[in-house]
């Protein structure tokens, strides 16, 4: 109290009061202002710096006196004298402050204005605003070898046929994205933009590339008339134009033809044999292309088994029209893998893996060069084998063969957290993501790898992002589940995990929020219907469920039924935080020192 009547006799309190209200005046007044002359944001930011500064020092100078006579705490010399003499202090005081404060504040907007509005207007100059654009807006700078391909139109007049021009313009991309100085939008951002009359600008302001490849296609039986035109984003001139009338048989070497030209008409640096490096794995088999464009295209939808198994029979009939159809391999390779991995019984699982296999092997004895081989492979090893020793190289070789391609780059970063090494794991899915950056599937790919990162909540924001881009993308719906499950936020992982047609990470993820709700039935129940659909291969998911009921034997016993049939799921055994109640077990271990996880 004694402190508090000392500032009020010293006009302290009065001097604040006034401070901090011409403050809030002044910001107002730079705020209207800055509007006015288009100022940045930096000039405000300086002129509140400089009142919070003068706050102190103003309280400083008002105790000890020094703006005004009479301020400094001195006792009255007469009877009557003291208060008269102080009041005339506390005014003199509080002018005084008043006075200080207004010329600050006029210096501090007078400094802004004057070197903020030089800044800008200097910066104006410097980089003239695009032909139509407002002075202010920023200049369109893409990166020089960029380029979007643009989901060609199907002019056939039968809407059947548009996996035929889609699947060539994705062939097309793809062969283009092999060309290390081509920097290419990757293919779900750029078919985003299908059967919608956007702008070429706008097209190329979203996915930040100097350049779009656009055309159309009209196919005749086996003859394909294709036109394709390069434009300049940013001049919006055309840099390059051409039809072509082929045979479909030659549709292979069209593709290099139109790649090599869009290089050129970019002017980039190609290596000499620049046609080898778009044109591996292919086929010059007009019914085999057909039908593995038709797999590629199921691979675009929503997983599930019946297009799972659509892919399959598209890619096997791709193999039997043509035996040596590398990129056919791989397509199958991936797709028996997947479908091992998410809805095979373990009867029929390991049979699936052996067909995954030798697809694999076959492609890579093809077509070495593709990297997308390399990937097939890893993902075989990794989920059919638990070779986690060869598949890491295999990785490693795909991501150097195909540096732009963003399911490499997600994939890799995904396995390669897994391993522990999250730092270049969450590197390389998150430049996955960069590249795609309208691809739901990339953005859950890196929710995956930051959750094996044990980084949950930028895992939640990934996942929120994925289903954003795809709001029925089940699997990354049920991952935030899990992820906030390991938050704490069991009723948000129960809001998330209550999905209309539950999967085995859906039945996982309430299996364990349940429990912790104290709804053990429902619990209890989940678990019982994973088992009934998926039998004996989610035995690793079982052994995460008893680990976090607390029943740590259960737990124990469906670890080591896992690995002794090779589940998958014992990849992520290293990361997996729902069997930390199991990680000073001696027969947990004993499971982790037999996968022999690398270094």
């Amino acid at each position: 109290m004694r402190l508090f009547v000392e500032m009020r006799r010293r006009g302290v309190l009065k001097v604040a009061i006034g401070y901090l209200g011409i403050s809030w005046l002044t910001l107002e007044i730079g705020h209207t202002l800055f509007l006015i002359f288009d100022l940045p944001h930096a000039g405000l930011q300086l002129i509140f710096a400089l009142l919070v500064l003068g706050f102190p020092l103003a309280l400083f100078a008002t105790w000890n006196g020094w703006l005004g006579a009479g301020i400094a705490a001195e006792p009255a010399t007469a009877p009557g004298a003291g208060p008269a003499r102080h009041a005339e202090g506390h005014e003199n005081a509080w002018h005084a402050a008043i006075f200080g404060l207004l010329v600050v504040v006029v210096i501090a907007i007078a400094i802004a204005i004057r070197f903020f509005g030089m800044s800008t207007h200097s910066h104006a100059e410097a980089a003239p605003a695009a032909a139509g654009a407002p002075p202010s807006a920023e200049p369109f700078a893409p990166p020089p070898h960029s380029v979007a391909v643009l989901p060609f139109v199907n002019m056939s007049g039968d809407p059947r046929q548009d996996y035929f021009s889609d699947g060539l313009s994705e062939e097309l991309l793809d062969s283009l994205a092999r060309i290390r100085d081509l920097q290419v939008a990757a293919r779900t951002s750029s078919f985003t933009f299908k059967g919608k009359d956007s702008k070429v600008s706008d097209i190329a302001h979203e996915l930040n590339v100097g350049a779009v490849l656009e055309g159309s296609v009209r196919r005749d039986g086996n003859h394909v008339r294709i036109t394709v035109q390069l434009i300049n984003a940013v001049s919006g001139f055309h840099l390059w134009s051409e039809t072509y009338d082929r045979d479909l048989k030659s549709i292979l070497a069209l593709q290099t033809e139109i790649a090599t030209a869009v290089t050129k008409a970019l002017q980039a640096t190609l290596l000499a044999d620049a046609g080898a490096i778009v044109e591996p794995g292919g086929t010059q088999v007009p019914a085999a292309f057909d039908a593995y464009l038709k797999g590629k295209s199921l691979t675009r939808l929503e997983m599930s088994r019946d297009t799972n198994e659509g892919r399959i029979a598209a890619f096997e009939e791709a193999i039997r029209l043509d035996p040596g159809y590398a990129k056919a391999y791989v397509g199958l390779a991936i797709a028996q893998t997947s479908y091992a991995n998410n809805f095979a019984t373990q009867k029929d699982q390991r049979a699936r893996y052996e067909k995954a296999r030798t697809a694999a092997e076959v492609a890579l004895k093809l077509a070495p060069e593709l990297g997308e081989v390399h990937l097939a492979q890893a993902t075989v090893l990794q989920n059919g084998w638990l070779d986690y020793a060869r598949a890491l190289p295999e990785y490693e070789r795909a991501v150097a063969l195909s540096p732009n391609d963003p399911y490499v780059l997600t994939h890799a970063g995904w396995f390669l957290t897994q391993l522990g090494r999250a730092d270049a794991g969450i590197a390389y899915a998150r430049r996955g993501v960069e590249i795609d950056q309208l691809n739901g599937s990339a953005y859950r790919f890196l929710g995956y790898t930051l959750q094996a990162a044990h980084r949950h909540r930028e895992a939640i924001e990934a996942f929120g992002r994925a289903l954003r881009l795809n709001p029925s993308d089940q699997s990354a719906a049920a991952s935030r589940g899990l992820s906030q499950i390991v938050l704490g936020n069991v009723d948000g992982a129960i809001a998330s995990c209550e999905l209309p047609n539950l999967g085995w990470s859906a039945r996982t993820c309430l299996a364990i929020a349940y429990d912790k709700a104290h709804r053990s039935r429902e619990a209890r129940e989940q678990l019982e219907a994973m088992q009934r659909e998926m039998g004996d291969s989610c035995d690793f998911q079982m052994a995460e469920i008893h680990a976090q009921w607390g029943d740590r034997q259960s737990a124990l016993h469906w670890l080591e039924r896992a690995y002794e049939l090779s589940d998958p799921g014992l990849n992520s055994l290293h990361t997996d935080e729902f069997l930390d109640p199991l990680r000073q077990e001696t027969r947990f271990l004993a499971i982790e020192r037999k996968l022999r996880l690398p270094p």
